[in-house]
């Protein structure tokens, strides 16, 4: 039995439309897996499979072909779920709850309580910056403390994978960052994540793969620095060159006595890596050009 935190094996979701006598194919022959400790972000464009994928992943929609499993249990069978914490795109709480109840509630949800899940939620909400709010109600919080606190309550129970479905989602550029901050965060902790977000800087900066999906197919995945690397060139980071002798440079560092700091493939952004995966025959520049 395989301990990997996701493993997808050939999964494929077909919708019938009731009385139309019609097939939607969400999700065709997706393999994946997410290796322990990592972050891994899934990305595709809307209507891409992405949120089907993670349904089936938790159980909450049953798959047409093939296979998930969560930490190697059948991801149909609800003790597949125990090791799970996950934050839905738009997360709903009870208003009338302060944000300690609500962190309160979901910890009683997942069998805690004592002081062990006090203890736990004056953790949680400190973590996620909420200590001074602990005792307002959410139905006074911003989207980014509603996103907090949705964060804090997939954390409870101390799970060993975290499905986030864009945590940004509507977040302002501060509270973003702070979102951001609190992944990475969580990753230092050796915790695995998988992510789905558009922000596609941000998944830039903290996810260590990826796997971009078109129309229900898994079009690219691999190590973001990777998927980067422009094909076909190569970049050369020097130290205390002067202008004179960087034509010199390309035909003779070495003789030159010049420290070669780094040699690497030039990259690309992850925006145009996306537009060029889900949209064949556009360039990895071709973004610069568009009106």
């Amino acid at each position: 039995m395989s301990a990997l935190p996701v493993q997808i094996e050939h999964l494929t979701k077909v919708f019938r439309i009731p009385m139309r006598r019609e097939r939607v194919v969400a999700v065709r022959d997706l393999s994946l897996r997410v290796e322990p400790g990592e972050v891994y972000g899934l990305l595709g464009p809307n209507g891409s499979g992405k949120s089907t994928t993670l349904k089936i992943l938790l159980g909450l929609v049953g798959a047409t072909r093939g296979h998930t499993r969560v930490f190697g249990e059948d991801s149909s069978l609800v003790r597949s779920r125990r090791d799970v914490g996950f934050l839905p795109e738009n997360p709903y709480f009870y208003k009338f709850l302060t944000g300690a109840e609500t962190v309160h509630f979901f910890g009683r949800l997942s069998g805690m309580g004592g002081d062990a899940l006090a203890a736990r939620v004056t953790e949680l909400l400190e973590l996620v910056g909420l200590s001074e709010a602990a005792n307002r109600r959410v139905g006074s919080y911003s989207k980014g403390m509603l996103q907090r606190v949705g964060l804090a309550q997939a954390l409870v129970q101390d799970p060993g994978l975290l499905v986030l479905d864009e945590p940004t989602a509507g977040v302002d550029p501060v509270g973003s960052r702070e979102i951001r901050d609190l992944i990475l965060a969580l990753k230092a902790r050796g915790k695995t994540i998988l992510l789905c977000s558009h922000l596609l800087s941000q998944v830039q900066e903290i996810c260590d793969r990826v796997g971009i999906l078109a129309r229900g197919s898994l079009v690219r995945e691999g190590r973001v620095e990777d998927l980067l690397a422009v094909r076909d060139r190569t970049e050369m980071v020097f130290e205390h060159v002067s202008p004179e002798k960087l034509s010199a440079l390309r035909e003779a560092a070495r003789n030159l006595g010049v420290n070669v700091v780094s040699t690497g493939r030039a990259q690309t952004t992850l925006e145009n890596l996306f537009l060029e995966a889900i949209e064949p025959g556009e360039s990895p520049d071709a973004g610069s050009n568009r009106r």
